[in-house]
């Protein structure tokens, strides 16, 4: 695992296109993440957060649950933004990741050497 590694979500998706589009390259990236990382532990990012509409990714009816699970048992931190969630109502539907604060990301963020944003 590369500790120093943080990928943000601030979307639910990646990318600016139709609605489907976003969701669609989120699982494929996470899902080439999850393939890379298994048979190279250093291709692990330490943290994954998310904050804004990216919460939702973590959410129940998300696309991507299982591909975030897989990562999480892999050993990477998944990190939600509380504000965001409780801002979309979304608090109860949180369905992998630990529920944090901004303080939580940005302690990450202090820790990290290379920060992605998707």
């Amino acid at each position: 695992m590369n500790k120093h590694t943080m990928i943000l979500f601030t979307r639910f998706g990646m990318g600016d296109a139709p609605v489907d589009l976003p969701q669609k390259l989120a699982g494929t990236f996470l899902t080439l993440l999850d393939q890379h990382a298994h048979g190279n532990s250093d291709g692990l990012p330490g943290v994954l957060a998310f904050y804004g509409e990216g919460v939702k990714l973590a959410c129940e009816g998300s696309p991507v649950l299982d591909q975030l699970r897989a990562l999480e048992t892999r050993g990477a931190h998944l990190i939600l933004c509380q504000t965001c969630l409780n801002y979309f109502g979304l608090r109860e539907a949180v369905r992998v990741g630990i529920v944090g604060g901004m303080g939580d990301i940005m302690a990450a963020l202090d820790l990290a050497q290379k920060v992605i944003s998707l």
